[in-house]
């Protein structure tokens, strides 16, 4: 049984300027409708429990149960959390798998998210039938991991604010890449 995955990063955080990964901030939400078009009927949505995210399934679905799953938070950032993102520390030439390996102080690296995502993906794609996921822009690239064998290789998506990524599950933690970005 194939089940049809839309992921959507939620609306801008109103972060100013600061890392956000796990600080729960509300959403800056324009108007969705035209959104919730493209996205047509689904069978359920889940989203992450941050609030930016809730507030953008609550736009996107007026009135429509959101279920809550907490695997489907952002990369945790550890103590860079809060920070400013211009002021985050130069890391130096990093490879792409080493960039995937590597944690902030007291936070987790984007292969441990990966690792987290996954099974709750599964789990939804489990479920059949077409199922929309509000989350993170790191949780639409551990999508992309999953698709594509490669979890460094899925930190060069570029994941824009109320995008739909779409994915085909297909059994067995086998996924598919219908679109990104969309």
């Amino acid at each position: 049984m194939a089940t049809e995955l839309i992921v959507i990063r939620h609306a801008p955080a109103l972060d100013e300027g600061r890392v956000a990964g796990r600080r729960d901030v509300a959403a800056a939400l324009p108007d969705v409708t035209a959104l919730a078009g493209r996205i047509g009927a689904v069978d359920g949505v889940l989203a992450s429990p941050a609030r930016r995210c809730i507030e953008t399934a609550r736009a996107l679905w007026p009135g429509r149960a959101i279920a809550e799953d907490a695997a489907l938070w952002e990369q945790d950032f550890g103590d860079w959390e809060d920070m400013p993102r211009i002021g985050l520390p130069d890391l130096g030439p990093l490879s792409a798998a080493e960039l995937a390996a590597h944690a902030p102080p007291g936070g987790e690296s984007f292969a441990a998210m990966c690792a987290r995502v996954a099974p709750a993906l599964d789990r939804i794609g489990a479920l059949g039938g077409r199922r929309a996921v509000v989350a993170h822009a790191g949780t639409v690239r551990a999508a992309l991991a999953l698709a594509t064998g490669s979890v460094p290789g899925a930190l060069a998506f570029q994941v824009a604010p109320l995008s739909l990524s779409r994915f085909l599950w297909l059994g067995a933690g086998q996924w598919a890449v219908i679109g990104v970005n969309g």
